[in-house]
């Protein structure tokens, strides 16, 4: 099977923007070639409480859902979520100051973006197990 490029980026709560301190929510990965954009989010409501113990997190799980939303080009994601592909990718990842921001975009190498997505989420997102 071939391999195909793929580009990623981590979606960060910033519950105190002023602040700076974040923790990874989300990812969002776009492979071109094989037609794909896919998204896992999930959010840590101890970790987010230890940063700002005054967040809001439903409003938190709203805006990082509908990110989700918009990569999967859900019906209720807005004229962003009936974009192509691409463009989607690029609005979800463009720089913002907002308590959900992307993280830088990397690269990589995959046969399979939907794998790779989760493990990506595994990797970057989810608590780390002992």
């Amino acid at each position: 099977m071939s391999r195909d490029t793929f580009e990623y980026a981590v979606l960060r709560v910033v519950p105190r923007v002023e602040r700076g301190e974040f923790l990874n929510a989300g990812v969002l990965l776009y492979c071109r070639q094989r037609d794909y954009l896919g998204s896992r989010i999930h959010l840590d409501p101890e970790r987010l409480r230890a940063l700002d113990p005054t967040a809001d997190a439903a409003a938190i799980e709203r805006a990082l859902q509908a990110a989700a939303d918009v990569s999967a080009a859900e019906p209720g994601a807005g004229a962003a979520g009936r974009e192509a592909l691409g463009s989607r990718f690029r609005w979800l990842t463009a720089p913002r100051s907002t308590v959900v921001q992307p993280g830088p975009v990397h690269t990589g190498l995959t046969e399979d973006p939907d794998a790779e997505t989760d493990r990506l989420f595994r990797l970057l997102v989810l608590p780390v197990s002992a």
